[in-house]
């Protein structure tokens, strides 16, 4: 029998040390502990697949809580069975003694271990989703207060201008002029069009407007 660990955090930033303490509290290898950086909307997570491929009947996994395993409801009940029914191996949740499938083996324990697990799942999947709610409606606030999202648009350096006339004039290639804008093509043209309106070589759309008769 080998014992792993499994750790899960959602993004880059967030810390596992805690989850890290445990284990090693638990005096698993080092080797022998794997670690997803990544949502836990799914399995598709390069160190669970690795660790699950490792994993043989007999073998013992260890998590902190069931909501570092996962986060939808299915999925981790789905995952659960794979694991323990189909390969037989033993899953403890450090936080959740009654979920350890060493122990209570007979009906009674398997059946409050399953109850257990149903409740845990929920909560984790119900988390997840309160927490892209509270996204969702943080983003919608900062947008109201006019807070814009997504890359900073690059700004045009103070000699544009002199750029443009040496392109227009095939003094300068437009290789060039992109490398010292650091645009990219289209963002150079749509530039231009606006450097053009400014200086009112090129006239804004008039609006038809129909009229009566």
């Amino acid at each position: 029998m080998k014992i792993y660990g499994y750790i899960r955090v959602s993004t880059q930033e967030q810390n596992e040390d805690r989850q890290l303490d445990a284990l090693n509290a638990l005096n698993i290898p080092p080797e022998n502990i794997y670690t997803d950086k990544l949502s836990g909307k799914d399995f598709n997570r390069p160190s669970y697949t690795a660790l699950v491929k490792k994993l043989k009947a007999g073998d013992l996994l260890y998590i902190l809580s069931i909501d570092r395993l996962g986060r939808n409801y299915n999925d981790i009940q789905e995952q659960w069975r794979i694991l323990t029914k189909e390969r037989g191996i033993d899953i403890a949740v450090i936080d959740m003694p009654l979920l350890d499938t060493r122990l209570n083996k007979d009906l009674m324990g398997t059946f409050i271990a399953d109850l257990v697990l149903q409740i845990l799942s929920f909560v984790a999947h119900s988390e997840r989703d309160n927490i892209r709610k509270r996204q969702a409606e943080g983003i919608k606030a900062a947008r109201a207060r006019g807070v814009k999202f997504g890359r900073s648009a690059i700004k045009s350096p103070d000699d544009f201008a002199v750029l443009v006339k040496q392109w227009e004039r095939g003094k300068l290639p437009l290789s060039e002029v992109l490398k010292r804008t650091e645009f990219s093509e289209s963002t150079f043209y749509r530039r231009l069009r606006e450097y053009r309106l400014s200086k009112g070589t090129i006239k804004k759309p008039s609006r038809k407007i129909e009229g009566t008769c």
